[in-house]
């Protein structure tokens, strides 16, 4: 497994302002929904993609059927991809043809495709595997303790 520095993830999620969410689901108790929610609610710019869902509206933006159909005016630095692994190839052939601003593919944790990765790094793309987002933001701008909780205080008492 590959390892990122915290330098390099923190570059990344400080740079990326416009993230493309591909497979986002409309349930809340899906990680693809609340993932997307909280990287709105840190001030990035959430385009929901996902076939299944097109036409709905999430977090204030219709849901596209796929990054093709972002439009041209819309600078995605960041695809955020919450699909298989074996997916994984045509969304990023699909990113790389249709998303000129394109500097990061992100791909969430259990998420992994060397192949498609490399494609995307040779064409001098940031490449994150088997990580999510919101945990790397939360951990590296002080959202979480070490503990993993974000009040400072670790106690059972009422």
């Amino acid at each position: 497994m590959k390892v990122y520095s915290d330098d390099f993830l923190k570059e990344t999620l400080t740079q990326s302002r416009v993230i493309a969410v591909m497979g986002i689901s409309p349930n809340p108790v899906r990680p693809s929904h609340y993932v997307a929610r909280y990287l709105g609610l840190r001030g990035k710019r959430v385009i929901p993609v996902n076939p299944g869902h097109a036409g709905k509206t999430l977090f204030g933006e219709t849901v596209l059927p796929d990054l093709a159909a972002i439009p041209a005016g819309i600078p995605v630095d960041m695809v955020d991809i919450f699909r298989r692994s074996e997916h994984v190839p045509p969304i990023i052939d699909e990113a790389l043809t249709h998303l000129p601003a394109l500097a990061t593919v992100w791909m969430q944790i259990g998420v992994q495709n060397p192949e498609a990765a490399a494609r995307a790094e040779a064409a001098g793309k940031r490449v994150i595997q088997n990580r999510c987002p919101k945990i790397e933001y939360q951990r590296l701008f002080g959202e979480l303790r070490m503990g993993g909780f974000a009040t400072g205080i670790i106690s059972s008492r009422l």
